[in-house]
């Protein structure tokens, strides 16, 4: 019986080390085939113990979930923006075609959501600060600017589409912070 347990348990980490390896090369553009091909077993293998293709999109994203951004001290913009861009350089990518697939996958959307909610609550973590020494509306306009300011969709705007280098990116960013507080 422990023989039994022991292979089971192999089995499913040789499909999860499958489907993160796909995953780290071509993020969700894999077929479960492929996962199955890699791990050495079958796709009904695969179903059997994962369930579907989604079940193995959601084990991913509580890899990146799951990730502890580096902390740095409450007000600090530049240890803050730095943190972040360690953040953003390593699951950025995946975190923006988490955010494009939830619009046609529905079942990926609680994941994306936990995600937000954690990004609010850094900000208002690293910025208490700035945010303590405003109140009412300004104080959530500041909070609201911050959110967008520090969004992963900053990072692929500046590092992605413009092509910026990270010193650059931080710079710029920080700049921006320094602005609104």
């Amino acid at each position: 019986m422990a023989l039994r347990s022991a292979r089971a348990a192999a089995t499913k980490a040789r499909i999860r080390d499958a489907a993160v390896a796909l995953h780290a090369d071509r993020l969700f553009d894999f077929t479960l085939d492929e996962v199955a091909r890699r791990a050495g077993v079958t796709v009904q293998t695969v179903l059997r113990i994962y369930g579907s293709k989604d079940a193995l999109y959601l084990l991913m994203m509580d890899g990146a979930a799951n990730r502890q951004r580096r902390d740095s001290p409450p007000g600090d913009v530049p240890a803050a923006v730095a943190a972040l861009y360690d953040d953003y350089e390593t699951i950025g990518d995946q975190v923006i075609q988490y955010l494009a697939d939830e619009l046609r996958n529905p079942t990926l959307a609680p994941k994306v959501e936990l995600g937000r909610q954690a990004h609010r609550q850094w900000v208002e973590t690293v910025f208490a600060p700035q945010l303590r020494a405003r109140t009412g509306r300004a104080r959530q306009d500041l909070r609201h600017a911050l959110i967008v300011a520090t969004d992963v969709y900053a990072w692929k705007l500046l590092r992605r589409d413009l092509k910026l280098d990270r010193r650059d990116i931080e710079r710029v960013i920080t700049q921006m912070i320094s602005a609104l507080t």
